[in-house]
């Protein structure tokens, strides 16, 4: 067997009953974290326009989650996939680079409502989806000008949706090869520029793992290895076809995510953690007795340097912007990214004092680490600094479970009252093992908004 054999045998045969608790356990929390940042995305306004002009669709079966409307399966997953992405608050993998959840949940809930999945059918899928995916951006090294929303997520989306069409290995691998032919070009500019398109290409791939599906189930065939064409000939520098399947089923992707609480672009995290730990060992100075910021980090991070960014999106990929509202708001969190925030005088003003530049040697921590050392240089002379390397959220320095659902409690309740945000958390937990019915736990996400 080749490696996409092998991948498509581990796919269409994953049985979730049989996984650790312990896996079981990160998956629950990988699931209501996803859902946490769609429903709090489902808030915003142009993800709620666009809503609106997906043919309403009562009868159907598919959730738009924090809508309180159904739709089709394809509209529900690029809605709730569209809508995880624009707080940059959705998980994530060091080793992926990228954002394997957002890619295949949606479409994995669209499709499982559609026809009428179980909890272990569901779970299977976004296991399957998740390792499927990550694995192959693992694997693969996206061209410098690619955005990873939208790419090999696409494939994660498709394995998902046909573990929920119960495919053999056959036509796992026949949806995965067409999959390959659906990817969308992404580009990295978007998001510097905060060109708001950006926040679909997660709903793209989502939807376009449904049509994969379907198109499978018509007799339509991709290429032998769509894949290894897409990675290795297309849109990336690189691909490593063993490295899909190094360890599968053993070494969990799942296990290496990392979650977010600082509301922008995890490349600005390891800047932001630096600060919080010069706050650690002291109050940090006045703004008013600040000379300038010096910040020193890796090469996709020094990428993030505009210090005026236009729009909301633009803030959330910008380490100048980043420094200075967390300077003044005391707070990375979703109130210090917002329009308020990026109309703030006193936030542009700080954030033109902020340059930053590319350390090699901290590129060569990757993907290990994320590092970043900030300078504060004081009027009078004096020089306050910290450094972060590993960054907070990561496996290697993970997120308390209390942590995490203080997070989940804010993001839900933009829209939904604390009660059943805290019922919701509970049942997305004890879904992830099996121990809520998978329509109970839907019939919780059709909740009316305040």
């Amino acid at each position: 067997m080749d490696y996409l054999d092998t991948l498509s045998h581990f796919a269409s045969g994953l049985d979730y009953a049989k996984l650790d608790p312990e896996v079981k356990d990160q998956v629950g929390w990988i699931l209501a974290d996803t859902v946490a940042a769609i429903v709090a995305g489902s808030a915003e306004p142009e993800l709620r326009a666009i809503a609106t002009r997906q043919s309403a669709a009562p009868h159907q079966a598919a959730q738009l989650i924090g809508l309180a409307q159904n739709s089709t399966a394809e509209a529900a997953a690029f809605i709730n996939g569209s809508a995880g992405t624009f707080l940059e608050m959705d998980e994530g993998n060091r080793f992926s680079r990228g954002h394997p959840a957002i890619h295949v949940i949606p479409a994995a809930l669209a499709l499982s409502q559609e026809r009428q999945a179980d909890a272990a059918q569901f779970m299977a899928a976004v296991v399957v989806g998740y390792e499927v995916g990550s694995r192959f951006g693992a694997a693969s090294q996206l061209r410098g000008a690619m955005h990873p929303h939208g790419t090999w997520g696409t494939l994660g989306a498709a394995a998902a949706c046909a573990r929920i069409a119960e495919m053999d290995h056959k036509g796992m691998r026949q949806t995965i090869n067409i999959a390959a032919s659906l990817t969308t070009a992404t580009s990295k500019q978007t998001m510097l520029e905060g060109g708001l398109v950006r926040n679909v290409y997660a709903g793209l791939s989502n939807r376009h793992g449904l049509l994969a599906l379907n198109l499978a189930e018509c007799g339509f065939t991709g290429e032998h290895d769509g894949p290894s064409s897409l990675l290795g000939n297309i849109i990336s520098e690189s691909f490593q076809a063993d490295a899909v399947v190094d360890g599968l089923g053993q070494d969990w992707h799942v296990m290496h995510n990392y979650f977010k609480m600082h509301s922008c672009c995890r490349y600005n995290h390891g800047t932001l953690d630096a600060i919080d730990h010069m706050s650690e060992v002291e109050k940090l100075p006045a703004i008013d007795d600040i000379d300038r910021i010096e910040v020193d980090t890796y090469h996709l991070a020094a990428e993030l340097n505009d210090p005026a960014p236009q729009n909301t999106l633009a803030a959330k990929f910008s380490v100048p912007f980043a420094v200075a509202t967390r300077l003044l708001t005391h707070s990375s969190a979703l109130s210090s990214f917002t329009w308020e925030a990026v109309r703030n005088p006193d936030i542009l003003a700080l954030a033109q004092k902020v340059s930053v530049s590319h350390d090699p040697a901290m590129s060569a921590r990757l993907p290990m680490e994320r590092p970043a050392k900030v300078t504060i240089h004081l009027k009078d002379g004096r020089q306050r600094v910290g450094q972060a390397g590993v960054n907070r959220g990561d496996d290697a320095s993970p997120y308390t479970r209390a942590e995490l659902r203080d997070k989940f409690m804010d993001l839900t309740g933009r829209i939904w009252p604390k009660a059943h945000c805290e019922k919701l958390l509970q049942a997305s937990l004890d879904l992830a093992h099996l121990k809520t019915p998978f329509g109970a736990w839907t019939s919780l996400l059709s909740h009316p908004a305040y």
